[in-house]
């Protein structure tokens, strides 16, 4: 609940912000409720600086709340698995029966789900630099202000970040290419094929997986590839999903508990992340289709 009053021109100007606040940090961070913490620490902020050295409100709280989220965003960097423990909940799976989606608002809110996904493979400064430039508009010198760096760093990393998001800037659901790039993944792993995982999995590839004694988190393509029969064998009897409007595979046990939920990220015909879910408990919190 806020803590500020109507009756305060500052806290009216701030209530009128809190939505775009809001969106700013979940985009920053993917989680609802990391979110309302960032907007409502930017408030408290805000209660204990001198107004009248503000001269622009609303760029001052885009700034803070840009700031706060980075230092999520770094800590989550030092400690993989806590920017899985809220965020698992909010993933979205679909059935993925047809080659794409005819309902535009459903694939729509696919492609706004896939874009959280793909942000958070990006570093934290590269997500902040694409998620206030190309989604708010926030011009770059101030970005760079943000991050201390210069005008020139800060377009170079969210061109670098545009770039890893250009498969899912158009709402074009899941294309074929896409769900090559698993299948191939998926039957290299059932072979023990190493090279082939080598060739689909981007280098600098991120494997989390969500297990009932806590996240488990690989990086890098050579550790993940040597581990791959795991994922494998947990896809082998599943069914085609769209998770979060990505890629993924979700099985179930033979009483029709559901077993694994797989989600794949893909970008330019390489696999950047994998998100493994067979924690019983994260898979209740999921509103999951009921086995074939």
């Amino acid at each position: 609940m806020s803590d500020t009053s109507p009756t305060d021109p500052i806290a009216e100007t701030f209530e009128a912000q809190r939505d775009r606040l809001r969106a700013v940090a979940h985009r920053m961070l993917g989680s609802h409720a990391d979110a309302e913490d960032v907007v409502q620490e930017a408030w408290l902020r805000l209660s204990r600086q001198d107004t009248a050295t503000i001269h622009n409100l609303a760029g001052w709280l885009t700034t803070v709340v840009g700031r706060i989220s980075l230092d999520v965003l770094r800590s989550r960097q030092a400690r993989p698995e806590a920017s899985y423990d809220d965020g698992l909940s909010e993933l979205v799976v679909t059935l993925d029966d047809s080659p794409a989606p005819e309902d535009d608002a459903v694939l729509a809110d696919s492609v706004g789900l896939a874009l959280l996904v793909v942000l958070d493979s990006l570093g934290p400064s590269e997500r902040l630099a694409f998620v206030l430039h190309d989604l708010f508009a926030v011009p770059f010198d101030e970005i760079g202000q943000i991050l201390g760096k210069s005008t020139a760093a800060t377009k170079m990393l969210a061109s670098r970040a545009r770039r890893k998001v250009q498969t899912i800037e158009r709402p074009t659901g899941v294309g074929r290419e896409q769900r090559e790039v698993v299948q191939a993944f998926l039957t290299a792993a059932r072979r023990g094929d190493f090279e082939e995982l080598l060739r689909v999995l981007d280098p600098e590839v991120k494997l989390t997986v969500d297990t009932p004694s806590g996240v488990v988190v690989t990086l890098g393509a050579t550790q993940v590839a040597a581990g791959a029969h795991l994922s494998a064998s947990a896809a082998t009897q599943g069914r085609t999903v769209l998770v979060n409007g990505l890629p993924g595979i979700i099985s179930w046990r033979e009483d029709g508990t559901p077993l694994s939920v797989l989600a794949f990220t893909v970008v330019d015909g390489r696999i950047t992340g994998i998100t493994v879910v067979i924690d019983p408990a994260k898979l209740a919190l999921m509103d999951l289709p009921d086995p074939a």
